[in-house]
This record gives structure tokens, C-alpha cells and sequence, in this order.
């Protein structure tokens, strides 16, 4: 039986049975367990009673029958250790999810083990929920921006990873633009409106004009190639730019077309990333 650390949930959930007993008193509660056959995929035992829940990790006997002895069990968590929660929302494979759970069911810190009945009534637990925190730099508006809903649907469907939380930091080109009367803004999208300033923007090849350019290097490199000269004023927004801050980080950048790029703890996607490039990145940050 390996120890049990922190962040751990069973994988496949599969593993993890429910079960009703008389009593969870560790003694009698480990003699029910070992003189018992278990499916042959069994690694853990959510014991019931009374309303009240403990978790025992069984080590199996050698064998690929369907039923196995148990050769030895022990008690991994007591009922005052444990939070239960039921909520049909929750992927009981997802370490994130879990983790969220956990942490959603106390006003304080969870208890050190969290079981979680969830989607189709499937039964998992996490122990001493630690989430890794990863900050996403990204660029506004739109509202939210794709980075983030990117690294949120990631977040939401891989099993994989260990639970993550996100920090979102948010790059304004409102808030940026300031002092100029007519701004040039890389493309259209929503949100993107400035009271008392006229915007025009770069995708649309608007006739040259005295404005400042809200845009990072690619957009300076496309305004050269349209207007044959540099704009006359530019704010960058790159996320590159951004301080250097201690701990995993998540950007995007139009300067790479394809792959990640690592700078220390900050991991770099494409602007027009795909979700299993900001998958891999999000794997590489944990």
C-alpha cells in the first residue's frame, strides 16, 4: 500500500467502493474488511454508518478472479477526518474539481479528506487539498478572454492533473489608452468602445491617419507593412512586458505562430493558441 499525500484522489475512481458496515471502530472495521473478498480493481473502502464515513485502503491478494481476498487493510481516514458532499455537477475524476469541492463545503480550511458523490452517483475523495496556483496574463477585451475560458475548459475536462487553481490578471487596452484622441486598436471585438476618442482599427485598413496605436510588435510589424512607416505614437500591450512575477505563469503572444515557448516560470502560447497547446502548457506549469 503506498502512503497517501496530499492532493490525492483515486485514479480511476473505479478503484473506490461504498460500502455499508455495522461500525466504523477501526479495530472491528479492519477485521470485517480483511476477512472479506473484494473486486479485483478495489484499492480503497468508503465505509458507511449511521450517516458517518470512513476511508480504508486495502492491499489485495495476488490473483485476476473477479472476487480476490484482502491481505492486509488499513484506516486511511476517520469520520472526523472526512467531509462529505453531494453535488451531481462534480466529475469525481477531475482533481480540480474535487479540490473546488472541497474547499466550496467549509467556510475555513477543508477537512483533511473530502468524499465526493457526484456526476451518475460516482463516489471519489481528496485528501489535504493543496491546489497549484497558475497566474493568466491576458489581454481585455473581450469579456472573458479566451486564455482564460481555454484554461478553465482544460481545467474541467483532464484528468490528469493534480488540482489547479487560476490567478487571472488582466491586461486592459482601455485602461491603457489614455491622452490620445484617435486610438488604432489590432481588430474589432466586443467591449472595445472609448467615450470622447475615435477608434478605428488595423484589420480593416482604415485610410492613414495621426493616431496612436494601442498594439504589440506584430500589429507595429502590419501597420509598417500597410503605411510603409512606423505609427507615429504606440502603447504596447504584449503580455511579455508584463513584471516578472514569482510562481507558474500562463500568456500568449502573436509572435509565436506555433508551439510553447518556456521564460522561466512563464509559459508562452500562441495568440491564436489551440486548446491541447494550452494543455500541454498548463502540464508543464504543474
Amino acid at each position: 500500500m503506498n502512503e497517501i499525500g496530499p492532493n490525492f484522489i483515486a485514479r480511476p475512481y473505479r478503484g473506490v467502493s461504498v460500502q455499508d458496515v455495522d461500525t466504523l471502530d477501526d479495530d472491528a472495521l479492519l477485521a470485517h474488511v480483511r476477512g472479506r473478498r473484494v473486486y479485483r480493481r478495489t484499492e480503497f473502502i468508503v465505509a458507511t454508518c449511521g450517516g458517518e464515513r470512513a476511508i480504508v485502503q486495502v492491499e489485495r491478494d495476488d490473483g485476476e478472479a473477479i472476487l480476490v481476498g484482502v491481505r492486509d487493510a488499513r484506516v486511511l481516514a476517520r469520520p472526523e477526518e472526512i467531509a462529505f458532499i453531494e453535488d451531481a455537477s462534480i466529475d469525481t475524476g477531475n482533481a480540480t474539481q474535487l479540490a473546488r469541492a472541497a474547499f466550496g463545503a467549509r467556510d475555513a480550511a477543508p477537512a483533511r479528506v473530502t468524499v465526493v458523490q457526484g456526476r451518475f452517483q460516482h463516489v471519489n475523495f481528496i485528501v489535504a487539498p493543496a491546489p497549484t496556483r497558475i497566474r493568466v496574463l491576458e489581454v481585455v477585451p473581450p469579456h472573458p478572454p479566451k486564455l482564460l475560458e481555454m484554461a478553465r475548459a482544460v481545467l474541467d475536462f483532464d484528468e490528469d492533473l493534480p488540482p489547479v487553481e487560476l490567478d487571472y490578471e488582466a491586461i486592459d487596452m482601455r485602461a491603457l489608452a489614455r491622452g490620445s484622441t484617435h486610438y488604432l486598436f489590432p481588430c474589432r471585438c466586443s467591449g472595445l468602445e472609448l467615450d470622447g476618442a475615435r477608434v478605428d482599427f488595423l484589420d480593416a485598413g482604415p485610410p492613414r491617419a495621426d493616431w496612436t496605436l494601442v498594439g504589440c510588435e506584430r500589429s507595429r510589424q502590419i501597420h509598417e507593412a500597410l503605411y510603409g512607416a512606423d505609427p507615429g505614437a504606440r502603447i504596447d500591450f504584449c503580455p511579455r512586458l508584463a513584471p516578472v512575477h514569482d510562481g507558474p505563469t500562463l500568456l500568449k503572444c502573436c509572435l509565436l505562430e506555433r508551439g510553447i515557448e518556456r521564460d522561466g516560470e512563464r509559459l508562452v502560447v500562441p495568440w491564436g493558441a489551440t486548446l491541447e497547446e494550452v494543455r500541454s502548457a498548463i502540464h508543464m506549469l504543474v
